[in-house]
Parts: C-alpha cells; structure tokens; sequence
C-alpha cells in the first residue's frame, strides 16, 4: 500500500517578504483607519438601552415587569461600568502582561456580580417577573453589537 503525499502550499515555496517597520506617518496614518473605542460611552449605550426596555415593559405590562427588566438591565450595566472602571485606570496601561491579567481579574469579577445580582433578584424584586427580567437582561448585554455595526459615529472618535 502507498502512501499519498500532500501537495505543498504554494505559500511554502514562496520566501517570506522581510519585515519592514512603519514610519510615524505610517503608523499614524494606520491609527486613523482603526478608531479607538471608549468603554464609557459603551455602557452608557448599554443602561440606554436598559431603560428603553423598562420603559416599554412599564407601558406595554406593569411596574413589576418595568422593575424586573431594569433589573434585568442593571445587571449588565452594574458590572460593565465596574470593569470598564478597572480597565482605564492607572495600573492597567503599565504594560501588555499588566493590561492581560487586569481584563482576566475585572472580567472574572464582572461575571461573579452578574450572577450574585441574578441570584438576588427574587428578594429584591417583588413580584419579580422572570421573562421581562431576562428581556431586560438580554437586550442590554447585546446592544454592543448594535452600536458597532450601525453607530459607529456615535461610539468611535477618531485619534489625532
């Protein structure tokens, strides 16, 4: 029995183009294609968003569906600006390892609050109505990917 041998990727035979460092003009012309984000005004788009649904949920059903989907809201919110607190501040900018091992230790402790509030939600809401809660929830955690692909203008600056 034989064996088949695969065929070679063109791009192994082909030598690797060298390297070749940018030059500042380069390099800030590059930066002006890829706009820096700011995790505020994300949050901020976030408890927007939160405050729409209890809004709709207090017009559409009741105060308990308005308070359990800003609760559901804030659970998203609450945590999010406590991580974005934690990743502008002066220790996360220090260096690459530094700013790595930040966003692993503020996203651990984002997740543990978003759970220890859904946890709490039956004693703190009364009349807690689980599906408007998670409207409130749901809508608000996925609102980013709204604003990145339709409002870019809104949440990107551009750097100079």
């Amino acid at each position: 029995m034989s064996k088949i041998q695969p065929d070679p990727y063109p791009e192994q035979d082909e030598p690797e183009p060298p390297f070749q460092r940018l030059t500042a003009e380069q390099a800030q012309a590059l930066r002006a294609l890829q706009p820096s984000m700011s995790l505020w005004r994300m949050v901020m788009f976030q408890a927007l968003a939160g405050l729409v649904v209890a809004l709709f949920a207090l017009g559409a059903h009741s105060s308990a569906a308005a308070w359990s989907a800003g609760y559901g809201a804030l659970t998203v919110v609450l945590p999010s600006a406590i991580m974005a607190h934690g990743l502008t501040g002066r220790l996360a900018s220090v260096n690459a390892a530094t700013a790595a091992l930040g966003f692993l230790v503020w996203e651990g402790v984002k997740i543990l609050l978003s759970v220890a509030m859904l946890l709490l939600a039956g004693r703190l809401i009364d009349g807690l109505s689980w599906p408007a809660l998670l409207v409130g929830l749901v809508v608000t955690m996925k609102i980013h990917w709204l604003v990145l692909g339709f409002g870019r203008g809104l949440i990107f600056k551009k750097q100079n």
